[in-house]
């Protein structure tokens, strides 16, 4: 079951001002990796993640070719350390769009000032914390 938390909520919506932004992993068809750091990933419900895409790069291009993702929040600080591990989907419009938008970190929003951006929402599949398989979806 996943249930991400209050703890996980609140901890990816400061990643960016905490200097601990989010490394999103991606691969193409052909299996060429891609990973970038992504400063807008938020808890989007209790089993989903979601962030926004301005770049429009690589990350968005593997995406399309291959939805599996994965994505690492470390924060040293407070000794923590999550992977989620999922499946991503793409929003270039549209009311869900829309509400990624709205709920996205103004300093991600100040970097696409004629939003151009996408939706992106990750159902989450895993989380693992500091090796260990703390929440996994039922088969």
């Amino acid at each position: 079951m996943i249930a991400l938390t209050e703890e996980m909520k609140a901890m990816l919506a400061t990643s960016l001002a905490d200097g601990n932004p989010v490394m999103v992993a991606t691969a193409l068809a052909n299996g060429v990796p891609d990973v970038v750091f992504k400063g807008s990933v938020m808890v989007w419900d209790s089993e989903h993640l979601a962030f926004w895409e301005r770049s429009h790069g690589q990350t968005e291009l593997a995406l399309k070719e291959n939805p599996k993702i994965c994505l690492l929040y470390r924060n040293p600080a407070a000794r923590k350390t999550w992977k989620f591990v999922g499946v991503a989907e793409l929003h270039p419009s549209g009311e869900l769009r829309d509400a990624v938008m709205a709920r996205t970190v103004q300093a991600e929003l100040d970097r696409d000032p004629e939003r151009k951006g996408t939706a992106v929402i990750i159902r989450v599949d895993k989380v693992i914390e500091t090796r260990k398989v703390i929440m996994q979806r039922e088969a």
